[in-house]
């Protein structure tokens, strides 16, 4: 997954807070000036040029990197790189205009681009940011790291259920990557501010897509539908690889060997915890075939 590294961009400038911490908030804006709205049309990479420069005279901290994460969030990306360059080259409409100086404004008060754009990337998870909630430093990235080898080593004693206990969640960042990782913990989030709590779990309502989890009574529902139609797209001996919860490979050996004869269940594989996790199955050469065969 792409991944962003302003690394100074995660520290907060503005009121503080009781405590050690300082937080932004909407009141905490500093008087600033914008550039003037340019007399013609602009292009993308025009405005990442021209913000870069005010926010290299105003002493805003990594003045090139900011300007481009706003105008590419602006245009629907995470990077510049990443978009086509016609639609870098194209002009921007009036209402893009608008927003671009509405945020980079909010950049050049020294909000962090975390809440100037309203999301971050942590690990791989996109994540909603929005004051007063801190922003993940990048090193809880390595804590998350360190926290997932040591559960992935507990994994392999059995079937035992761990739990987690994070206090100080914030926007939800270490139990939301802990469970993407390790969907079978369990996982529980604390914080003693509710603004915390309530962005917790939005980016965990955000976090997965319940429609794509619901697998009906037995959890094969799609997985049936897939290998039903598999053998009208397969050629001969090709095969069908499925990620499955860690009890359906012995339920979907056992429903094709029933339900789909133009199928073999070839084998299942162990994913990094040693749980039964990938199932490789294999199109059968048909017996049409095997007649022109012998013609």
């Amino acid at each position: 997954m792409w991944r962003r590294s302003l690394r100074a961009g995660y520290r907060c400038f503005g009121r503080r807070s009781v405590g050690p911490k300082g937080f932004w908030g909407s009141h905490a804006v500093r008087a600033c000036s914008a550039p003037a709205f340019p007399a013609g049309r602009i292009t993308a990479l025009q405005a990442v040029d021209l913000w870069k420069r005010h926010f290299e005279e105003k002493g805003v901290t990594e003045p090139h990197h900011s300007s481009q994460y706003i105008i590419a969030h602006l245009l629907g990306a995470k990077t510049i790189e990443i978009l086509e360059q016609k639609k870098l080259t194209e002009f921007l409409s009036q209402e893009k205009i608008e927003q671009m100086w509405k945020l980079c404004t909010r950049r050049l008060s020294r909000m962090p681009v975390q809440y100037v754009i309203e999301e971050w990337d942590f690990r791989d998870l996109t994540l909603k940011m929005r004051p007063p909630v801190f922003i993940p430093r990048p090193e809880t990235e390595e804590l998350v790291e360190l926290v997932l080898t040591d559960l992935q080593m507990k994994q392999t004693d059995g079937d035992v259920q761990h739990t987690c206990l994070e206090v100080g969640c914030g926007s939800g960042a270490i139990s939301l990557s802990l469970l993407y990782s390790l969907p079978q913990l369990t996982v529980i989030a604390l914080d003693q501010s509710q603004d915390a709590v309530d962005l917790t779990r939005e980016n965990a309502l955000r976090f997965e897509d319940h429609t794509a989890l619901d697998g009906g009574k037995d959890g094969l529902k799609v997985i049936k539908q897939i290998l039903t139609l598999a053998p009208q797209i397969l050629s001969n001996y090709g095969r069908v690889y499925l990620e499955v919860d860690p009890k359906h490979p012995p339920l979907i050996r056992q429903w094709v060997e029933v339900n789909v004869e133009e199928l073999h269940y070839v084998e299942t594989r162990h994913d990094i915890t040693g749980r039964p996790r990938f199932c490789i199955l294999q199109k059968k050469k048909s017996n049409k075939d095997h007649e022109l065969d012998l013609d």
